[in-house]
């Protein structure tokens, strides 16, 4: 029994042993002004060690001027610190700190000194307005710091590789709370790019010239090295690329070697899949990443799914020079079948894509064919009243832009992308009617407070034609669905017939606004609102659809699961559930 009290008391002790120590209390800052002391403070170190009384008070006398160190890097150089010291147990005590910060020191004046050849360079001239900024500001040591280091990384980045930083001094005056930041490059000489050398590439000589971003004698910039790496990488054709420069001082050139390794030549693709628009499926594919010495490419996929069952094979024909060109040819068929339409086409396609300004840029031509129905519900009969059939031939011309850039391509916290199209006949060479249409898509991603994304998206169309009911249910604009109003079935919005069913429209405008919120680094929730329709003319009524979702970022790719509802809409009811696998971009 004497055990058991021995052994109850000890237990009730030990949190108490546990505690023992400096308890710190820090008054009159915030953060991170109250971090920076904490963290410059010797008694923060014995929170849980045991002190003698002897070494507390020589800890509590050298506390002060730790206090004014640690705020020194902040701009603070005239603390006043106010402490007390209490014993609360036989080896704990409590120390307050109360720090006054007072008045903080300004930067008064700066003097930059550059080589003229230098501050010729756009990337330096921003990074020395950014050093002379800081003045009226209050002196932040890391501040400053980050300010003078990105000059001297500009200066390297862009071919100053033997800057010297020659004069670098803060002047400080405590009286007269003031400072005066003295900074001075020897910037030297600018290198040049010599010659670039490939190894372990399976192709002709000179194919990979296309990728290089940069000629010959043109200025060193460390950008082009990133975007020769990103092409290749982009191009599909190697597991490995390894960009290396190699510098030399006596011509002041440096030479780029790109190490290559060759990817898998064949990629074969497949398994089910589950959209709410396509429903079930299963789908495989076929990629010959290049064909032969010359880079060509060949792709096919299979679709057979609910809703929707495609073919497809693309080839594409490199070109030489630069911007990345390529001739593309490829045949499509495709049957589709959503809440409002069934067709049955086969589309040529060919065209020449190329990188413009940044853009990818795409012009060529599609020759169509096919049948379809439009105003369809279900199993029903072709001849039932309202249901509007048609068969089409068309030819016609397209162009589009397309640019996105994410600074993560598996889960995207600051990104954008944007895409215009145009597409128009000959009149009625080789159409069955004229049209001509416009479009553009648009979505906008940002991370805010931590582990919370907006997503805002966008897309709108225009169509002009001399007869509507010879255009195919995709040259029609719907709106609902997955990427377009959630609430809604897949295309089940737009202009409606005499027979109320619907038709499609001429124009197209839908807007959407989300909000994530992830609780895991995988794991998320989603509410979103989304408007829109398909219309003719001006009579644009927009349908609203709102509701929650899931967001999974699972080990092949984000998985969106959504449940939405129609607002205040008289044909629509009930619950649609969306599901969506892919990048955010």
């Amino acid at each position: 029994m004497r055990r058991l009290r021995r052994l109850i008391v000890l237990l009730l002790l030990a949190p108490l042993a546990a505690r023992a120590g400096v308890t710190l209390v820090i008054q009159g800052v915030d953060d991170p002004l109250k971090a920076a002391v904490q963290g410059g403070v010797e008694l923060t170190q014995y929170a849980k060690r045991p002190v003698s009384e002897a070494q507390i008070r020589r800890l509590y006398e050298e506390a002060p001027d730790q206090v004014r160190e640690a705020l020194e890097p902040y701009g603070y150089y005239d603390a006043g610190v106010q402490g007390s010291l209490t014993r609360t147990g036989a080896e704990d005590w409590r120390v307050v700190l109360e720090v006054v910060p007072g008045e903080p020191v300004r930067i008064g004046a700066v003097d930059v000194k550059i080589d003229a050849e230098a501050m010729k360079v756009a990337a330096v001239r921003r990074a020395e307005r950014a050093v002379e900024q800081l003045k009226g500001k209050v002196l932040d040591h890391g501040a400053y710091d980050k300010a003078r280091d990105d000059v001297g990384a500009a200066l390297t980045a862009t071919g100053f590789l033997g800057a010297k930083l020659v004069t670098h001094r803060v002047e400080v005056t405590r009286a007269d709370r003031n400072a005066t930041v003295r900074l001075a490059w020897q910037a030297g000489p600018r290198y040049r790019f010599g010659d670039v050398r490939f190894e372990g590439s399976q192709f002709e000589p000179g194919f990979l010239d296309r990728y290089v971003p940069f000629r010959r004698g043109e200025y060193f910039d460390q950008a082009d090295l990133l975007r020769l790496q990103e092409a290749l990488n982009g191009a599909d054709y190697f597991s490995v690329v390894d960009v290396v420069s190699d510098v030399h001082d006596a011509d002041r050139t440096v030479d780029v070697a790109v190490q290559l390794e060759p990817a898998r030549r064949s990629v074969y693709t497949g398994g089910p899949f589950i959209g709410t628009d396509t429903g079930f499926g299963v789908r495989g594919g076929l990629e010959r990443r290049w064909i032969n010495g010359k880079g060509h490419k060949w792709k096919n996929e299979l679709v057979l799914a609910q809703r929707l069952k495609t073919l497809s094979s693309l080839y594409t024909i490199p070109l030489p020079g630069d911007n990345q060109r390529s001739l593309n040819f490829g045949v499509n068929f495709r049957d589709a079948d959503t809440v409002t339409s069934q067709s049955r086409t086969l589309e040529l396609v060919g065209n020449e894509t190329e990188l413009w300004h940044g853009w990818t840029r795409t012009v060529g031509a599609h020759a169509l064919i096919g049948t379809f129905t439009v105003g369809k519900h279900g199993s029903e009969p072709d001849n039932t009243p309202g249901i509007e059939r048609g068969r089409s031939q068309l030819v016609f011309a397209e162009a589009s832009l397309s640019k996105k850039h994410g600074d993560n391509p598996t889960f995207v916290r600051r990104g954008w992308s944007l895409s215009f199209y145009a597409r128009s006949t000959a009149g009625t060479l080789l159409s069955d009617t004229r049209f001509s249409q416009v479009g553009a898509d648009a979505k906008w991603i940002r991370a805010f407070a931590g582990n919370n994304r907006l997503i805002l998206r966008g897309s709108a169309g225009i169509t002009s034609t001399g007869d509507f009911s010879a255009l195919p249910p995709q040259l029609r604009f719907f709106a609902g669905g997955d990427r377009s109003v959630r609430g809604y079935g897949y295309q089940a919005i737009g202009p409606r017939n005499a027979y109320d069913r619907v038709i499609g429209g001429h124009n197209l405008l839908v807007a959407s606004t989300e909000v994530e919120h992830y609780f895991t680094r995988n794991w998320g929730m989603a509410a979103f609102v989304d408007a829109g329709n398909a219309f003719d003319g001006f009579d644009y009524r927009p349908r609203l659809g709102t509701g929650l979702g899931v967001r999974w970022l699972s080990p092949v790719g984000m998985i969106r699961v959504d449940v939405g509802v129609p607002l205040h809409d008289a044909h629509a009811h009930g619950i649609q559930l969306h599901v969506v696998i892919g990048p955010d971009l």
